[in-house]
Formats: structure tokens, sequence, C-alpha cells
């Protein structure tokens, strides 16, 4: 098992999926805490792991630093699998769970910004980007949901969480498409209601 590990944090952001996942792990860790206006010694720290002083931006005991959601999410489920978070490697499973990690990051976070931010400018051409269209994303998402409880079947999994995550987002911040849609909405109730969860939302 991984020794202490260091988490670059900020309650209002991403990050905030990282600690959920070091939450459902049981991972030793701590938290860095990185302002958004002030350029203190954590924000310089954290550029000198991620030259791009982004985060959540994860440091392993041997100061490895693994940056973008998923692939600390992918990493910590491989890492302490008596958590039980991935299937196995080389499975059949493997390969859907792989597929669902990256559609959150190439397709359900770049549509949700595009709508989301891009609202008064028309929608960028289906054939150009990688996600297609916002309604395919969520329908295609919905139709994963609507005849078993989570992604991979019966079975909750790292890609649930970080689906599950970005749904989440989507519905505080009001995007109408992810509140309106019961489907989408009773599915991140069950992926939310967990004890790692709760925990990942206290300051």
């Amino acid at each position: 098992m991984p020794e202490r590990l260091k988490l670059y944090f900020n309650p209002r952001s991403r990050a905030v999926t990282a600690r959920w996942m070091l939450e459902e792990v049981g991972a030793d860790y701590e938290l860095v805490p990185i302002g958004f206006e002030a350029d203190d010694a954590n924000k310089q720290a954290l550029r000198a792991v991620n030259r791009m002083g982004k985060i959540p931006t994860l440091v392993l005991s041997d100061g490895t630093a693994i940056s973008e959601t998923p692939a600390i999410i992918a990493w910590l489920a491989d890492a302490y699998p008596e958590a039980a978070l991935a299937p196995a490697v080389g499975t059949p499973e493997r390969g859907p769970y792989y597929r669902w990690l990256f559609f959150g990051g190439s397709c359900i976070e770049p549509a949700l910004t595009e709508t989301m931010m891009r609202k008064d400018a028309p929608p960028l051409p289906k054939t150009s980007v990688g996600w297609g269209t916002y309604e395919d994303v969520l329908a295609t998402v919905e139709e994963a949901v609507s005849t078993s409880p989570y992604l991979l079947g019966e079975r909750f999994s790292a890609a649930d969480l970080y689906v599950g995550a970005g749904l989440s987002f989507a519905g505080m911040f009001g995007e109408p498409q992810v509140k309106a849609n019961k489907v989408l909405q009773d599915y991140v109730a069950r992926v939310t209601d967990r004890d790692a969860y709760r925990r990942s939302q206290s300051q």
C-alpha cells in the first residue's frame, strides 16, 4: 500500500473529486491548500511538480506527481485493489471501465464546458469535436444507467465516481438538461450516497 500521499487542493475545484477517491480507497493523505488568488509558497510548490499549476495534483511519497483527475482516480484504483473500485487488469470488464473513465474527460467535461460557457454561441460542428453533441453525451450516459444502477452494471466503480462527480457538478451549477433528467439525477443520488463522498465534502 502506498505511503502518505499529498493532494494539492481547493474545495471549489475538481480536486474535490480526487479527494472523494482518496476517501473511497482509504488512503493516508494530507491536503495542501491552494488559493486561487494569492501566489504563496504552496502555489510555488505546486508549480514545481506540475508546470501548469493545475489542481488536483497528487504527489506520492517518492515525489512522483500525478495530475489530471481521471489519471489520479485510475492510479488510486489500481494502487488500492482492496477497495475493489476497478475490474481486474485483463478482464473483459476492464474495457468498459476504461471507456467510461475516458468518456468523463473527453466527452462529458468538454461538452458541459461548451454548453455552460458558450450559451449564446452556436454549437461547435459535431464532426469536428470528440464529443459530438452535448445531447448525445447525456443520452449515452442516460442509456447506460437506465437499466442498471451503475455504469458497469450492479457494481459501483471508480468510473461512476468520476462520471457521477461531473454530472453532480453540472446539476449544482444549474445546467437544465441535467437537472431536469430524472434518470441522471437518480444516478447522481446513488453514486453520491456514500460515506466516502460525504467525508470528501467536509472542509
